[in-house]
Protein backbone atom coordinates (compact mmCIF):
# COMPACT_ATOMS: atom_id res chain seq x y z
CA UNK A 1 0.00 0.00 0.00
CA UNK A 2 1.38 3.37 -0.67
CA UNK A 3 2.16 5.68 1.97
CA UNK A 4 1.86 9.81 2.40
CA UNK A 5 4.98 10.06 2.38
CA UNK A 6 5.79 8.36 -1.38
CA UNK A 7 2.48 10.69 -1.93
CA UNK A 8 4.55 13.58 -1.11
CA UNK A 9 8.02 12.50 -2.80
CA UNK A 10 6.37 11.91 -6.12
CA UNK A 11 4.57 15.53 -5.81
CA UNK A 12 8.10 16.85 -5.47
CA UNK A 13 7.90 16.96 -9.39
CA UNK A 14 4.56 18.99 -9.59
CA UNK A 15 5.44 22.61 -10.31
CA UNK A 16 2.67 25.16 -10.44
CA UNK A 17 2.30 26.24 -14.16
CA UNK A 18 2.30 29.97 -13.59
CA UNK A 19 5.60 30.04 -10.89
CA UNK A 20 7.83 27.22 -11.84
CA UNK A 21 8.51 25.84 -8.64
CA UNK A 22 7.47 22.85 -6.54
CA UNK A 23 3.94 23.22 -5.13
CA UNK A 24 4.97 21.93 -1.50
CA UNK A 25 7.35 25.08 -1.76
CA UNK A 26 4.82 27.40 -2.17
CA UNK A 27 2.77 26.46 0.21
CA UNK A 28 0.27 25.15 -2.29
CA UNK A 29 -0.07 21.44 -1.04
CA UNK A 30 -2.48 21.61 1.51
CA UNK A 31 -3.39 18.11 2.48
CA UNK A 32 -2.81 14.17 1.57
CA UNK A 33 -5.12 11.67 2.42
CA UNK A 34 -4.00 7.80 1.67
CA UNK A 35 -7.22 5.58 1.78
CA UNK A 36 -7.25 2.07 0.65
CA UNK A 37 -5.62 1.95 -2.96
CA UNK A 38 -6.89 5.70 -3.69
CA UNK A 39 -5.50 9.08 -2.74
CA UNK A 40 -6.78 12.43 -2.34
CA UNK A 41 -4.63 15.66 -2.38
CA UNK A 42 -5.94 19.24 -1.72
CA UNK A 43 -3.68 21.96 -3.62
CA UNK A 44 -4.35 25.50 -3.38
CA UNK A 45 -4.88 27.56 -6.24
CA UNK A 46 -3.77 31.18 -6.14
CA UNK A 47 -7.40 32.92 -7.25
CA UNK A 48 -10.74 31.90 -7.65
CA UNK A 49 -11.07 30.37 -11.51
CA UNK A 50 -7.22 29.90 -12.13
CA UNK A 51 -6.76 29.54 -15.77
CA UNK A 52 -4.47 26.52 -15.13
CA UNK A 53 -6.54 24.39 -12.79
CA UNK A 54 -7.21 21.59 -15.58
CA UNK A 55 -3.24 21.47 -15.98
CA UNK A 56 -2.31 21.24 -12.33
CA UNK A 57 -5.18 18.30 -12.09
CA UNK A 58 -3.51 16.59 -14.23
CA UNK A 59 0.40 17.02 -13.16
CA UNK A 60 -1.14 15.44 -10.40
CA UNK A 61 -2.57 12.61 -10.91
CA UNK A 62 0.22 11.98 -13.74
CA UNK A 63 2.82 12.25 -10.97
CA UNK A 64 0.90 9.76 -8.56
CA UNK A 65 0.39 7.43 -11.44
CA UNK A 66 4.01 5.54 -11.48
CA UNK A 67 3.18 4.58 -7.68
CA UNK A 68 0.30 2.00 -8.76
CA UNK A 69 -2.08 3.97 -7.18
CA UNK A 70 -6.25 3.22 -8.65
CA UNK A 71 -7.99 6.75 -7.72
CA UNK A 72 -6.61 10.11 -7.52
CA UNK A 73 -8.76 12.53 -6.22
CA UNK A 74 -7.49 16.54 -6.93
CA UNK A 75 -9.42 18.79 -4.69
CA UNK A 76 -8.78 22.24 -5.45
CA UNK A 77 -9.87 25.50 -3.27
CA UNK A 78 -8.57 29.00 -3.88
CA UNK A 79 -5.99 30.90 -1.07
CA UNK A 80 -7.40 33.02 1.45
CA UNK A 81 -5.95 36.71 1.26
CA UNK A 82 -3.34 35.73 4.15
CA UNK A 83 -1.70 32.98 2.13
CA UNK A 84 -2.00 34.86 -1.06
CA UNK A 85 0.06 37.36 0.91
CA UNK A 86 2.26 34.89 2.50
CA UNK A 87 2.98 33.49 -1.21
CA UNK A 88 3.92 36.91 -2.52
CA UNK A 89 6.20 37.55 0.28
CA UNK A 90 7.85 33.74 -0.16
CA UNK A 91 8.78 34.77 -3.55
CA UNK A 92 9.62 37.95 -3.17
CA UNK A 93 11.01 38.33 -0.07
CA UNK A 94 9.94 40.81 3.03
CA UNK A 95 11.92 43.81 1.37
CA UNK A 96 9.66 46.53 -0.51
CA UNK A 97 11.30 49.35 -2.09
CA UNK A 98 10.78 52.89 -1.40
CA UNK A 99 8.42 54.61 -3.42
CA UNK A 100 9.80 57.56 -3.85
CA UNK A 101 13.21 56.59 -4.71
CA UNK A 102 14.08 55.21 -8.80
CA UNK A 103 13.42 51.76 -8.56
CA UNK A 104 16.11 49.64 -11.02
CA UNK A 105 15.42 45.82 -11.36
CA UNK A 106 17.54 42.70 -11.86
CA UNK A 107 20.54 44.30 -10.88
CA UNK A 108 23.00 42.20 -8.74
CA UNK A 109 21.52 39.02 -10.21
CA UNK A 110 22.52 36.39 -13.28
CA UNK A 111 19.76 37.68 -15.79
CA UNK A 112 21.44 39.47 -18.58
CA UNK A 113 18.72 42.13 -19.83
CA UNK A 114 19.12 42.90 -23.74
CA UNK A 115 16.73 45.48 -25.30
CA UNK A 116 15.70 44.83 -28.71
CA UNK A 117 15.92 48.25 -30.72
CA UNK A 118 15.29 50.11 -33.93
CA UNK A 119 15.62 53.14 -35.08
CA UNK A 120 12.27 52.96 -37.45
CA UNK A 121 9.48 50.71 -37.22
CA UNK A 122 9.04 47.82 -39.94
CA UNK A 123 12.31 46.57 -39.77
CA UNK A 124 10.91 43.36 -38.05
CA UNK A 125 12.37 44.14 -34.33
CA UNK A 126 9.85 42.03 -32.66
CA UNK A 127 9.73 39.23 -35.03
CA UNK A 128 13.58 38.91 -34.42
CA UNK A 129 12.76 39.47 -30.27
CA UNK A 130 10.46 36.49 -30.79
CA UNK A 131 12.88 34.25 -32.64
CA UNK A 132 15.58 35.37 -30.39
CA UNK A 133 13.71 34.63 -27.04
CA UNK A 134 12.50 30.53 -28.46
CA UNK A 135 15.74 29.74 -30.12
CA UNK A 136 17.53 30.63 -26.30
CA UNK A 137 14.30 28.70 -24.93
CA UNK A 138 15.44 25.66 -27.39
CA UNK A 139 18.76 25.83 -26.32
CA UNK A 140 18.05 25.36 -22.47
CA UNK A 141 17.90 29.18 -21.07
CA UNK A 142 15.08 30.40 -19.03
CA UNK A 143 14.10 33.05 -21.04
CA UNK A 144 11.31 36.12 -21.07
CA UNK A 145 9.75 38.55 -22.88
CA UNK A 146 9.28 42.10 -22.09
CA UNK A 147 6.75 43.56 -24.63
CA UNK A 148 8.08 47.38 -23.78
CA UNK A 149 6.02 48.45 -27.48
CA UNK A 150 3.10 50.08 -25.59
CA UNK A 151 1.54 51.60 -28.82
CA UNK A 152 2.61 48.86 -31.40
CA UNK A 153 2.45 46.04 -29.42
CA UNK A 154 2.96 42.75 -31.54
CA UNK A 155 4.39 40.18 -29.11
CA UNK A 156 1.57 37.81 -28.08
CA UNK A 157 0.10 37.55 -31.81
CA UNK A 158 3.87 36.65 -33.13
CA UNK A 159 4.73 34.05 -30.18
CA UNK A 160 1.18 32.56 -29.77
CA UNK A 161 -0.17 33.67 -26.56
CA UNK A 162 -3.74 34.56 -25.42
CA UNK A 163 -5.17 34.80 -22.62
CA UNK A 164 -5.29 37.08 -19.36
CA UNK A 165 -2.25 37.39 -16.44
CA UNK A 166 -3.37 36.19 -12.96
CA UNK A 167 -2.47 38.58 -10.93
CA UNK A 168 -3.07 39.28 -7.25
CA UNK A 169 -1.75 41.45 -4.17
CA UNK A 170 0.54 43.87 -6.82
CA UNK A 171 1.72 40.66 -8.58
CA UNK A 172 1.50 39.17 -11.74
CA UNK A 173 2.05 36.36 -13.39
CA UNK A 174 3.21 36.20 -16.79
CA UNK A 175 1.67 34.15 -19.68
CA UNK A 176 4.13 31.15 -21.43
CA UNK A 177 4.77 30.12 -25.27
CA UNK A 178 7.67 28.11 -26.90
CA UNK A 179 9.15 27.99 -23.06
CA UNK A 180 9.43 31.63 -23.05
CA UNK A 181 7.58 33.88 -20.34
CA UNK A 182 5.95 36.84 -21.95
CA UNK A 183 4.23 39.77 -20.35
CA UNK A 184 2.68 42.30 -22.88
CA UNK A 185 -0.01 45.37 -22.60
CA UNK A 186 -1.77 43.03 -25.21
CA UNK A 187 -2.98 41.06 -22.70
CA UNK A 188 -4.28 43.58 -21.35
CA UNK A 189 -6.56 45.86 -24.20
CA UNK A 190 -8.04 44.68 -27.19
CA UNK A 191 -5.42 44.05 -30.42
CA UNK A 192 -7.72 46.89 -32.34
CA UNK A 193 -7.74 49.55 -28.90
CA UNK A 194 -4.85 52.29 -29.43
CA UNK A 195 -3.25 53.03 -26.04
CA UNK A 196 -2.86 56.56 -25.84
CA UNK A 197 -0.51 57.49 -23.54
CA UNK A 198 1.66 59.99 -22.95
CA UNK A 199 5.29 59.92 -20.73
CA UNK A 200 4.45 59.18 -17.13
CA UNK A 201 2.08 56.78 -17.91
CA UNK A 202 4.21 54.94 -20.03
CA UNK A 203 6.84 55.24 -17.37
CA UNK A 204 4.69 53.52 -14.74
CA UNK A 205 3.50 50.76 -17.32
CA UNK A 206 7.08 49.45 -17.93
CA UNK A 207 7.78 50.04 -14.03
CA UNK A 208 4.94 47.80 -13.37
CA UNK A 209 6.10 45.03 -15.94
CA UNK A 210 9.41 44.82 -14.67
CA UNK A 211 8.67 45.12 -10.65
CA UNK A 212 5.22 43.86 -10.49
CA UNK A 213 5.70 40.78 -13.05
CA UNK A 214 7.02 37.50 -11.02
CA UNK A 215 9.51 36.33 -13.45
CA UNK A 216 11.01 34.03 -11.56
CA UNK A 217 14.76 32.98 -12.27
CA UNK A 218 15.72 33.81 -15.86
CA UNK A 219 18.40 33.60 -17.73
CA UNK A 220 17.84 35.80 -20.31
CA UNK A 221 15.09 38.93 -20.35
CA UNK A 222 14.33 40.35 -24.00
CA UNK A 223 12.62 43.91 -24.34
CA UNK A 224 10.74 44.62 -27.21
CA UNK A 225 11.00 48.49 -27.39
CA UNK A 226 9.09 50.98 -29.47
CA UNK A 227 10.87 51.84 -32.68
CA UNK A 228 13.22 55.19 -31.83
CA UNK A 229 14.49 57.05 -29.48
CA UNK A 230 11.66 57.74 -26.85
CA UNK A 231 10.11 57.91 -23.44
CA UNK A 232 10.01 53.93 -23.43
CA UNK A 233 13.36 53.71 -24.44
CA UNK A 234 14.66 56.43 -21.62
CA UNK A 235 12.86 54.69 -18.94
CA UNK A 236 13.83 51.37 -19.57
CA UNK A 237 17.28 52.40 -19.76
CA UNK A 238 16.94 53.90 -16.12
CA UNK A 239 15.09 50.70 -14.72
CA UNK A 240 17.92 48.14 -15.83
CA UNK A 241 21.04 49.87 -15.52
CA UNK A 242 23.99 48.26 -17.94
CA UNK A 243 21.51 46.24 -19.77
CA UNK A 244 22.41 45.43 -23.05
CA UNK A 245 21.05 46.68 -26.83
CA UNK A 246 20.59 44.98 -29.59
CA UNK A 247 19.73 46.89 -32.73
CA UNK A 248 17.96 45.88 -35.75
CA UNK A 249 18.11 46.92 -38.79
CA UNK A 250 17.26 46.53 -42.86
CA UNK A 251 20.00 47.13 -45.55
CA UNK A 252 19.06 49.97 -46.63
CA UNK A 253 20.61 53.45 -45.97
CA UNK A 254 17.61 54.84 -44.49
CA UNK A 255 17.26 52.35 -41.95
CA UNK A 256 21.27 52.06 -40.95
CA UNK A 257 21.26 55.55 -40.20
CA UNK A 258 18.22 55.78 -37.85
CA UNK A 259 19.56 52.21 -36.59
CA UNK A 260 22.87 53.78 -35.81
CA UNK A 261 20.74 56.88 -33.90
CA UNK A 262 19.09 54.26 -31.80
CA UNK A 263 22.36 52.43 -31.34
CA UNK A 264 24.06 55.76 -30.26
CA UNK A 265 21.01 56.45 -27.64
CA UNK A 266 22.18 53.33 -25.50
CA UNK A 267 25.96 54.91 -25.10
CA UNK A 268 24.38 57.99 -23.58
CA UNK A 269 21.52 55.54 -21.09
CA UNK A 270 24.02 53.29 -19.67
CA UNK A 271 23.09 50.31 -22.11
CA UNK A 272 25.75 48.34 -23.78
CA UNK A 273 25.50 48.24 -27.10
CA UNK A 274 25.50 44.40 -28.24
CA UNK A 275 25.20 43.84 -31.43
CA UNK A 276 23.73 43.95 -35.00
CA UNK A 277 21.32 41.88 -37.06
CA UNK A 278 20.18 42.90 -40.35
CA UNK A 279 16.69 41.79 -41.06
CA UNK A 280 15.92 41.56 -44.78
CA UNK A 281 19.19 41.25 -45.91
CA UNK A 282 18.12 39.30 -49.40
CA UNK A 283 15.20 37.37 -51.06
CA UNK A 284 16.33 33.73 -52.50
CA UNK A 285 14.28 32.44 -55.38
CA UNK A 286 12.47 29.34 -54.30
CA UNK A 287 13.04 27.85 -57.95
CA UNK A 288 16.63 28.72 -58.68
CA UNK A 289 18.18 29.81 -55.40
CA UNK A 290 19.47 33.36 -56.90
CA UNK A 291 19.61 36.19 -54.16
CA UNK A 292 17.56 39.37 -54.70
CA UNK A 293 19.34 42.31 -52.37
CA UNK A 294 15.58 43.83 -52.27
CA UNK A 295 16.22 46.46 -49.72
CA UNK A 296 19.98 46.73 -50.86
CA UNK A 297 22.99 45.52 -49.37
CA UNK A 298 25.50 46.20 -46.53
CA UNK A 299 23.59 48.85 -44.04
CA UNK A 300 24.22 46.13 -41.27
CA UNK A 301 27.80 45.98 -41.64
CA UNK A 302 28.29 49.75 -41.58
CA UNK A 303 25.43 50.15 -38.70
CA UNK A 304 27.67 47.56 -36.63
CA UNK A 305 31.24 49.23 -37.33
CA UNK A 306 30.26 52.49 -36.63
CA UNK A 307 28.81 51.04 -33.50
CA UNK A 308 31.97 49.23 -32.57
CA UNK A 309 30.10 46.02 -32.41
CA UNK A 310 29.46 42.58 -34.07
CA UNK A 311 26.75 41.89 -37.42
CA UNK A 312 25.46 39.07 -35.24
CA UNK A 313 23.43 37.65 -38.29
CA UNK A 314 21.82 38.51 -41.91
CA UNK A 315 18.35 37.00 -41.75
CA UNK A 316 16.89 36.73 -45.19
CA UNK A 317 13.53 37.45 -46.49
CA UNK A 318 11.20 34.45 -46.06
CA UNK A 319 7.42 34.05 -46.79
CA UNK A 320 7.75 31.62 -43.95
CA UNK A 321 9.00 33.99 -41.28
CA UNK A 322 6.41 36.56 -41.69
CA UNK A 323 3.72 34.21 -41.81
CA UNK A 324 5.09 32.11 -38.48
CA UNK A 325 4.51 35.98 -36.99
CA UNK A 326 0.98 35.85 -38.40
CA UNK A 327 0.33 33.00 -36.63
CA UNK A 328 2.07 32.40 -33.73
CA UNK A 329 4.25 30.06 -35.09
CA UNK A 330 8.35 31.37 -34.90
CA UNK A 331 10.43 29.85 -37.42
CA UNK A 332 13.50 28.88 -34.82
CA UNK A 333 10.57 26.31 -34.04
CA UNK A 334 8.06 25.58 -36.86
CA UNK A 335 11.35 25.40 -39.29
CA UNK A 336 14.91 25.85 -37.67
CA UNK A 337 16.92 24.57 -40.44
CA UNK A 338 15.71 27.26 -43.24
CA UNK A 339 17.80 29.86 -43.65
CA UNK A 340 16.10 32.55 -41.65
CA UNK A 341 15.69 29.85 -38.74
CA UNK A 342 19.26 28.95 -38.98
CA UNK A 343 20.55 32.40 -38.86
CA UNK A 344 18.22 33.33 -35.89
CA UNK A 345 19.33 30.40 -34.02
CA UNK A 346 23.36 31.48 -35.01
CA UNK A 347 22.51 35.03 -33.45
CA UNK A 348 21.20 33.45 -30.29
CA UNK A 349 23.96 31.60 -29.72
CA UNK A 350 26.60 34.22 -30.38
CA UNK A 351 24.34 36.61 -28.14
CA UNK A 352 24.03 34.25 -25.31
CA UNK A 353 28.11 33.76 -25.80
CA UNK A 354 28.87 37.18 -26.00
CA UNK A 355 26.82 38.29 -22.67
CA UNK A 356 28.00 35.23 -21.13
CA UNK A 357 31.82 36.06 -21.93
CA UNK A 358 31.35 39.61 -20.02
CA UNK A 359 29.61 38.78 -16.98
CA UNK A 360 31.75 40.33 -13.92
CA UNK A 361 33.83 41.93 -16.25
CA UNK A 362 33.65 46.16 -16.61
CA UNK A 363 32.15 47.42 -19.44
CA UNK A 364 33.90 49.58 -21.83
CA UNK A 365 33.85 53.13 -21.74
CA UNK A 366 32.30 54.71 -24.73
CA UNK A 367 34.83 57.22 -26.73
CA UNK A 368 31.66 59.26 -27.52
CA UNK A 369 32.08 62.89 -25.63
CA UNK A 370 28.39 63.09 -25.89
CA UNK A 371 28.46 59.93 -23.43
CA UNK A 372 30.93 61.53 -21.24
CA UNK A 373 28.80 64.56 -21.21
CA UNK A 374 26.01 62.86 -20.33
CA UNK A 375 26.18 60.50 -17.21
CA UNK A 376 30.25 60.17 -17.49
CA UNK A 377 30.05 56.72 -16.02
CA UNK A 378 28.74 54.37 -18.86
CA UNK A 379 31.75 51.53 -18.14
CA UNK A 380 30.95 51.19 -14.30
CA UNK A 381 28.02 49.07 -14.15
CA UNK A 382 28.76 45.63 -13.59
Amino acid sequence: MVTEDQVRQALRNVLDPEIGKPIEDIGMLQGIEVNDGSVRVHVLITIEGCPLKDRITSDVTNALRPLGVERVDVELSPMSEQQRAELVTRLRGSAAAAPQQQRQFFVGTDTTVIAVASGKGGVGKSSITVNLACALAAEGHRVGVLDADVWGFSVPRMIGVTGQPVGFNNMILPLESHGVKVISMGFFVPEETPVIWRGPMLHKAIEQFLGDVYWGELDFLLADLPPGTGDVSISLASFLPGASMLVVTTPQEAARKVAERAGKMAERTNLRPLGVIENMSWFACPHCGERTSIFGAGGGQEAADTLGVPLLAQVPLMPELREGGDEGRPIVVTDPDSPAGQALRDAARRVAQSTRSKVGKPLPLMASPGAAMAGGHAGNHH
